[in-house]
């Protein structure tokens, strides 16, 4: 078995239980197959200019000194985000020719690659020196492919994974019960950070919207509330609205419990590189209503899921209201449970075993 070094800006702490947890939830199903994992991660999301400059130097120094220390044992390191996470895999490389994948989840080449043109150049190079490019959605490979130069053939399709083992359907009545939720009431759930570029202005307007002809609906936000400001302004915008609730973020086990007493799941994201979140709901039994951006029509092609404009409050409405109508349970929907098996943990491990397999330091590739 090959020895992975794991290098992620996010990873979850116990005071940030959800930072970076798709992260986390990948590795540890890695080292339940009996590969020898080692994380140098970033716990902790930091905050100001000279914090998060302070926290970079430091985890990069650590990434490498572990590396010089250990480099006859690995194999091949893993970067999670291209920049700044692919930037030590490329200094390791160099370094020690070890051989490196990247996994890209959208916000590295949608937002931090267009910063400035140095960070757009050292993307280009870090993806170009990878042995692997993993994309998490069909859209990122296309701007890998075509904006980057990466040679398809190089370029692996793979999300980070529903383990259904966690994310299945349970007794909507008892998971209810279980998490104090009205059994007679229609629930919609947000799950994610409340920020700006999630929609979340866009999805209290639809609700409240939608409350005009229905008297049966409630709202539950459950995420992080760390941007105070604008969660502030969210709160006091629906002050007044008994139908809209906000919970802080919930674990994993919690979460599957809130997606199975969901009737709805929706992501009004204005950017989303895959989408896991609507994944996750599927494989609890929830319908998913969401924007029609990043990986999200791919995954929900076919009817799975009902696509709507982002930044659109009314065709957000529209499409909650078409999805309250619609009668089909997701378990009758054969294609959802194919797309299911399809990103299932299991499945991905075994790809990204295969992976590491073949191209760490030593394979016969």
């Amino acid at each position: 078995m090959p020895k992975v070094v794991v290098f992620s800006n996010m990873y979850p702490s116990t005071e940030h239980p959800t930072y970076g947890i798709f992260v986390k939830n990948q590795v540890e199903q890695v080292k339940n197959e009996g590969v020898d994992v080692k994380v140098i991660a970033i716990h902790d999301p930091g905050k100001g200019k000279i914090g998060k400059i302070t926290k970079y130097l430091s985890w990069g120094i650590q990434s490498l000194l572990y590396v010089l220390q250990h480099k006859k044992k690995i194999s091949i390191t893993h970067a999670h985000y291209a920049f700044p996470t692919g930037l030590v895999s490329l200094l390791v490389k160099k370094l020690w020719k070890i051989p490196y994948v990247v996994t890209v989840h959208g916000g590295d080449l949608d937002k931090m690659a267009k910063k400035s043109p140095r960070i757009t150049q050292l993307t280009k190079r870090i993806l170009q020196e990878s042995s692997v490019v993993i994309t998490v959605g069909e859209k990122l490979r296309n701007d890998v492919i075509h904006d980057y130069g990466i040679a398809p053939g190089k370029v692996e399709v793979m999300s980070m994974g529903v383990d259904t083992g966690i994310f299945k359907p349970m007794g909507q009545e008892e998971v209810r019960l279980l998490l104090d939720v009205p059994l007679n009431e229609r629930v919609l759930l947000f799950v994610g950070n409340v920020i700006e570029a999630k929609g979340v202005i866009e999805l209290t307007d639809a609700f409240e919207q939608l409350q005009e002809t229905h008297d049966d609906l409630l709202l539950y936000i459950v995420g992080s509330q760390k941007d105070q400001r604008f969660a502030a302004e969210v709160k006091g915008k629906v002050a007044n609205n008994t139908g809209i609730r906000f919970k802080e973020p919930v674990s994993q086990t919690e979460l599957a419990k809130w997606m199975s007493a969901a009737d709805i799941l929706v992501l009004p994201s204005y950017h989303e590189g895959f989408g896991l979140v609507a994944l996750e709901a599927l494989a609890s039994g929830a319908k998913v209503v969401a924007t029609n951006v990043g990986g999200l029509p791919y995954l929900l092609k076919d009817d799975v899921g009902t696509l709507v404009e982002p930044r659109n409050a009314q065709a957000l409405a529209d499409g909650l209201e078409e999805a309250l109508a619609n009668e089909v349970t997701r378990e009758q929907h054969e294609v959802t449970q194919q797309v299911i098996q399809q990103h299932s943990s299991i499945v991905i491990v075994k790809r990204l075993n295969d992976i590491y397999e073949q191209n760490g330091k030593g394979s016969s590739k």
